[in-house]
């Protein structure tokens, strides 16, 4: 598995590219912005967008979807209870007092237990509300990518429209760290950590 991340737009979210070595088929996971930098990145390892994978649809993680469709042709895909949000990024932008393009509507709409296959990788959709009503995670064996719902040593804002802090905890604590301790979290802003490092050290879990 080819894994490469990079912090894009001005809130630094972090764009994940997640590739298959064998057959060059890859998923881009949020792209915030800087789609010229992301298509060099997936130029690097020679990989083919098949699918543009959104973990919620907050403005800084799916500001680069329009340009970044229109540049592979892969289908947008969102859990259903945030694709609403798609046609509104930059209102959701200009409230921070900042500029993102609009997302054409979703292609995908997600639901728990859905298996989006990536070449010969395949990942599981865990709904994970608290951040956004249709927050998401996407499993594959040793490694989660969870958006704003878990960091390194917090989690993530419950006070946006939709949010709710007792809906994230419960997230957390019944599907997250269900999941095996050495699993590697590739989260939504900041470094990656794993599910028993936050089970062992995380303030909000203690």
């Amino acid at each position: 598995m080819i894994i490469k991340q990079m912090e894009v737009a001005p809130l630094m979210a972090n764009c994940i590219i997640v590739g298959c070595k064998e057959t060059k088929k890859a998923a881009v996971i949020d792209p915030g912005g800087d789609v010229d930098r992301i298509l060099v990145a997936l130029s690097e390892d020679q990989l083919t967008v098949t699918k543009i994978l959104n973990t919620h649809g907050h403005f800084d993680h799916v500001g680069g979807n329009q340009r970044l469709k229109e540049a592979t042709g892969a289908p947008i895909c969102i859990h259903t209870e945030d694709a609403f949000m798609l046609p509104h990024v930059s209102n959701n932008a200009a409230a921070f007092g900042m500029r993102a393009e609009n997302s054409p509507e979703a292609d995908e709409r997600l639901n728990e237990g859905d298996l989006i296959q990536i070449g010969n990788l395949e990942l599981k959709v865990i709904h994970t509300p608290g951040h956004s009503p249709g927050g998401v995670a996407f499993y594959t064996p040793d490694v989660v990518f969870v958006g704003d719902t878990l960091f390194a040593g917090s989690i993530g804002r419950t006070d946006f429209p939709g949010g709710s802090y007792d809906q994230l905890i419960a997230s957390v604590k019944n599907k997250l760290f269900t999941l095996d301790d050495k699993t590697v979290v590739y989260t939504g802003h900041g470094p990656e950590t794993t599910i028993g490092n936050e089970k062992r050290t995380n303030p909000f879990f203690q």
